[in-house]
Order: C-alpha cells, then structure tokens, then sequence
C-alpha cells in the first residue's frame, strides 16, 4: 500500500510541480486569454455570449440578472477576499512589515499608477466620454507577470521576484482604493450603513478572539451582499472581510494564514481563468482597424507599455540615486527595467476596471479589452526579451550556494 502511494506521487508530481510553480497561474491566463479570443470570434460567439450576458431572470427579482454579472459582482469576491488576506499578512509580518523593506515598492506601484493615467490622458486627448477609463492602465496583474518571470526559471535573481511581487501587492491596494472612490453605481446610506455594523461585527468577532472560519464566512456573505446593494462595488467586501481576519497564531499557524493557503489555489486556478474567459473574448468580425486603432485602445496600451516602465523605472532610479531607498540585492539596472516593463501587464484588474469604467457601453468595453491585451503582450514579450538577455544567476539555483 505504501509502495502503490509512493509510485503515485511520483506519477503526479510533474504535474503538481507545475501547478505550483510561478509560471502555471500564469501560462494558464495566456491560455484562457487564447481560448476567449477564439471563442467570441468562431461560430460559437452567439452562443459565447449568450452565456454570459444572456438573461436569467429580470433584473426586479435580483440585481445580477446574468451570468457575467455574479461572475464580476459574486466570484471576483473571493479573488479580492484572498488579495486582502495576502495585503494583510504583507504587511504585518512580510515585505511591507517595516518602513525600509515597503519604501521602494511603495514609491514605484505609485509612480507605476499614476504615470500610466498619465499617459492615458494625454492620448485621449480631452475626449471626456473616455475620461472615466484613466485607471484601466494603472493595474499590474500578479499572475501573469509572475508567470513570464517563472518561465526564465533562476536567471531571475530572487530579490527581483521578490521586487515584482511587493509591487504588484501594492498596485492591487492602489487599485482597491480606486474602485472604491471612483466606480460606484450610486449610493444607498441603508445599505452603506448595515455593511458598517457587518464590517464592525466581524472585527469584534477578531477583537474577541474567535478563531473559526465559519462565522467570518457567514458574516462576509451578509457582507457582500450588504455592500452589493450600498452603491460600492461588491468585491470591496471581499477585502474589507480579508482586513479582518485574525493573525494571531492558534497551534501554529494563523486562522488568516489557513484561509489564504486554502483560497489562493482556488482564486488562482478557478476564480481568476473563469473571470479572464468570461472578460478577454472580443468579437473582432465587426471592428476595422479604425476600433482596434483607436484613441481609447491606444490609449490603454501605451499607457501599460510606457507610462509603467517610465513611472516605475523612473523612481527607482530616482530613489536610489538620491538616496532615499535601495535598490534589489543582486540585480542589475537592466533586470530592473525588465521587471519595471512586465509590470505592463494589466490583464485581470485592468479588465475588471475597464468593465467598471464603461458599464453598459459595450463598444468602448470591447475597445479597452483590446488596449489591454495589446499592452499586456507587448509588455510580456519585451520584459521576458529584457531578463532573458540580461540576467543570468546561476549562483542562486544552486541549493548549496550562500545567498548573496
């Protein structure tokens, strides 16, 4: 029995290897980016979107009517839920614990989101109807950019991975706080009210120790469902639910660590392709190149290209120079700007955003969908390009080396 178990670990483990490694979470977005694309342009795209924007019942018996809406409103709660989790124990006890290790990654997901708005608003060019998409381009997408940076394997010296990582964690609190603030539908002071007394139960229920999953779940559905009809988007509850987790160690281990070691896998496997399928496909059989090219696309997309690199890049340089923080151990400055240009890659929270900015004009969604994927991949292609010609550390694979 013990042999049989042993060979079937050994079977599975090439599999589970790649489930578990920087680059699965990310090849498996390119992948259902892919088959979203080829979906709504095949003869199946009635029925592709038929599924997601057909109606379910009027909206009178219930706010999400379609299938897209409890995936963007319902689903995307638990991805938002874990990137709180994870935002929490950052910092706390991780990266961004104390002023030192959070300086630099805090100084550049902020120059990294407010230079690709930038960017996006010189292109637009006062068009106020496109006004509302500033904040598409600001995202960086954990996933993906830790997956082109897992496909380079140890070239990639662990204090960059590392430098990638904290940003793209701050740039999801940048991008919490601006959906908040600015994507409201409306405001409803009932509805805002009782999310506060749900929000307060659950940190009492903190602050007076209780330390099973159960009633945080039951109290963040009621949560959810509060904040779903206050006027604030949904998935907000889903972070605010993460803040108030316990940290405190029981036998071990924290009931926020538990959770988050249980929910990523599934947020990052399930939640995040589901989102991407339902979000990336775009008819193309009806644009010309006057859509594809236009203003909001090209926007978008150099937005992510350039206005990330130089606003990331940039302050880095800036901050190192002058003192005010330092740069990654064991990296150069062209690895640096290699990371600073994968951070373009905007794919889930920009195509969230983008769903948000332009709700109901399906024009300008498909339109943003289009700048997004063109600056994702641009950037994905050069920043890979960028690491793979620079970097090359093959001290850190070696278990036995001293880190440097």
């Amino acid at each position: 029995m013990v042999r049989s178990r042993s060979r079937i670990r050994r079977l599975v483990a090439p599999v589970r290897s790649l489930f578990v490694s920087d680059a699965s979470a990310g090849v498996l977005l390119i992948l259902v980016a892919i088959a979203a694309m080829i979906a709504a342009n095949s003869p199946l795209s009635d029925e592709y979107r038929d599924l997601f924007y057909g109606y379910m019942f009027p909206k009178d018996v219930f706010k999400l009517n379609t299938l897209h809406l409890w995936i963007n409103d319902g689903l995307m709660a638990i991805f938002f839920f874990v990137v709180g989790l994870e935002i929490k124990r950052e910092i706390i006890c991780g990266q961004l614990s104390s002023p030192e290790q959070r300086r630099l990654p805090v100084l550049a997901a902020s120059a990294g989101m407010i230079a690709p708005a930038l960017v996006y608003l010189f292109f637009i060019g006062g068009d106020a109807g496109l006004t509302r998409g500033w904040a598409i381009p600001a995202a960086t997408d954990i996933a993906f950019a830790m997956g082109v940076i897992g496909l380079l394997g140890s070239r990639v010296p662990a204090s960059l991975r590392l430098f990638l990582l904290t940003i793209a964690i701050v740039d999801d609190m940048g991008a919490v706080i601006i959906i908040a603030a600015f994507y409201g539908e409306y405001f409803n002071p009932f509805w805002f009210l009782m999310s506060v007394l749900l929000l307060a139960v659950m940190v009492g229920m903190n602050r007076f120790g209780v330390n099973r999953i159960w009633p945080f779940v039951l109290v963040a559905f009621a949560l959810w469902f509060a904040v779903l009809f206050s006027g604030v988007h949904a998935t907000i509850a889903g972070v605010l639910a993460a803040l108030t987790i316990p940290m405190r160690s029981s036998n071990g281990s924290s009931l926020l660590e538990r959770m988050e070691h249980s929910l990523a896998p599934w947020s990052a496997y399930l939640v995040v392709p589901i989102f991407g399928f339902a979000n990336a496909g775009v008819d193309l059989s009806d644009m010309g190149l006057n859509e594809i090219f236009a203003p909001l696309p090209l926007a978008i997309a150099t937005g992510l290209f350039v206005g990330k690199q130089l606003g990331i890049f940039g302050i880095v340089v800036g901050a190192v120079k002058l003192g005010i923080a330092k740069a990654p151990d064991n990296a150069s400055w062209p690895e640096i700007w290699g990371v600073a240009v994968l951070c373009g890659i905007g794919f889930t929270m920009s195509l969230f955003i983008g769903e948000l900015a332009f709700v109901g004009n399906r024009t300008l969604i498909d339109e943003a969908k289009i700048g997004i994927l063109m600056g994702s991949i641009i950037s994905a292609f050069l920043g890979y390009f960028i690491l793979r010609l620079t970097t090359r550390h093959p001290e850190e694979s070696d278990p036995q080396s001293e880190p440097a």
